[in-house]
Order: structure tokens, then sequence, then C-alpha cells
């Protein structure tokens, strides 16, 4: 089972679930550059444009973690003219409380969760020294919602957990990031204090585009081309013990849970209904 989406001390994560599925295959691609190199040119592994189906995903159908809200149901997974909404609604669902579980709670909320079923990650072969994973997000809007776009391996913290973003409803000019790490299934041993980017536009009232790229001893965090931040081997030494390794690309808004304030926890404040739209995620590698 899991962990959580992000950005919480030690003791508030748990953990998740996981597949995979073979590489597909690659085409040249130039995506805009920020470490440009003319020896290694980008290569497309996989991207979803959402203007067919969800069968590249797995989505959840129960509770999850970290003290949320929201029971995740499938049916909260909207296609339509290649976009994805993930649909947030105030309404009394009952179902699982985490995944796997056969007890069953009432729940305030509901959401949705999808997960990769094919995991990627750089390697030290040949072509695959540097994986970057992209997706053009319009955050949602409202009290109480956690938007995040990330990856993670199982068994939780033992590949790593990256968080490319995630954000707060009520905070629509910042969004932060986060990496964890434990050699213990269940337990992180060691985590960054998350960097918050603030001062930007309303990422809620327009598409951004957020990405990762992912090196044996650096971490780049970027939003619209632009780099926001790096975590590096110097900094963590854990960053080196995430590579080799392959994640699942994970997309979901959490309602409410330990990523807010104790002053914030009050669900009677929280925003009725809110939506996460995706255009597009892509992965490439060099």
């Amino acid at each position: 089972m899991h962990i959580r989406i992000g950005a919480l001390s030690i003791l508030s994560i748990l953990l998740f679930s996981c597949s995979s599925s073979d590489d597909p295959e690659t085409e040249q691609v130039n995506p805009p550059d920020p470490d440009p190199d003319p020896v290694k040119e980008w290569s497309l592994v996989w991207e979803d444009n959402f203007d067919t189906d969800l069968s590249a995903w797995n989505a959840w159908d129960s509770g999850a973690f970290n003290e949320e809200v929201q029971l995740y149901t499938p049916s909260q997974l909207v296609l339509e003219n290649g976009v994805l909404s993930v649909n947030v609604e105030r309404k009394e669902v009952t179902g699982a409380t985490i995944p796997g579980s056969m007890d069953q709670k009432m729940f305030p909320y509901t959401s949705g969760r999808i997960e990769t079923k094919t995991t990627y990650g750089p390697s030290s072969a040949a072509g695959e020294q540097e994986y970057r994973f992209m997706a053009r997000i319009q955050l949602p809007a409202g009290a109480g919602m956690w938007p995040a776009f990330w990856s993670f391996g199982d068994p939780w913290p033992t590949k790593g957990e990256i968080d490319i973003l995630e954000a707060r409803g009520n905070e629509p000019n910042q969004f932060q990031s986060n990496v964890f790490y434990g050699t213990t299934a269940g337990t992180a041993t060691s985590f960054n204090n998350e960097e918050i980017y603030t001062n930007l536009d309303d990422l809620t009232a327009d598409f951004h585009t957020y990405e990762l790229i992912w090196a044996k001893d650096k971490l780049t965090i970027l939003l619209d081309d632009v780099v926001k931040a790096t975590y590096t081997t110097i900094r963590n030494h854990n960053i080196s013990d995430l590579f080799d390794n392959k994640h699942k690309i994970t997309l979901n808004v959490a309602v409410g849970g330990i990523f807010f304030p104790p002053g914030d926890r009050d669900i009677t404040a929280y925003a009725d209904t809110a939506v996460m739209k995706v255009d597009w995620v892509k992965v490439y590698k060099r």
C-alpha cells in the first residue's frame, strides 16, 4: 500500500500499490531543454493526450491515507475534448478505507486518482541515463483541495517518491515539491524539506507545464520550462539511491488531510466542487 502524496513529516507517511509493463517504442523529439547537449537528444518514450481512454492507467477505487477525506472512484475521471478532468464533489459515499481493505466507511467527498500501469525511471543503460516526466495541468481552486503530480515505486519508500507538484487550492499562486526515501517498506528515513515556489501566476486560472528531470545525482523541478529547484546528492545523499528504480506516474486530487495546517482542516469550509484538468502527460529519456 501507500505513501502520501507529498510533503509531510516522516511520521505522517504511509504507502501504496504498483504495476508495470514493457517499455513502448521510442521516437526522436526535442522538447525545450534547460540543459542542452547536442550529443544527447531527448527521445519520447510514452505520452497520453487523453483523447481516447485511460487504458494506460490504473484508477483507484478506495480511500487513501494522511487523514484525507475523499473516496477515490473511477467515475470522477472524465475525458472530454482531449482533456482529463479529475472531478471533486462534496458527496457522502461509502467505500474501502484504504486500498485492499475490507473495512468500509463513509466519506464526505469523492475524487479521482490514476497511476500508470508502466513504470519509468533512469538507469545506467545507454540512452536512458536521464528521464523527464512532464504534464500540462490546470490546478483546482478551492479550500481543502490537494492536487498532485508525482511518482513512486513499490514497496514505498524503498524505490523513492518524487513529488513534482503538489498544491493547496486556497493558495493559487504557489506549489511545492519534495522527495522521500527509506530502506524499509512503510518507513521514510529521509526526506527533503519541501521546496515551496511562490509569487507565481494563478495556477488555477490556466494550464501550466510541470516537470521533473531525473538523473543519477540530481533531480530538477521545472515550471513552464523554467528551473525552480534542484535536489542533489550533495544536499541529500539519498537522491542517488533513487537511481536505477522505476516509478509509477500518479495524478490525483486529495481533499483535506495533514498536508493542511491544523487551522485549515475544517471540512465545512472546504469547496463543494473542484476540477483538476490535465491536457497531456509525456515521458522522455536520453
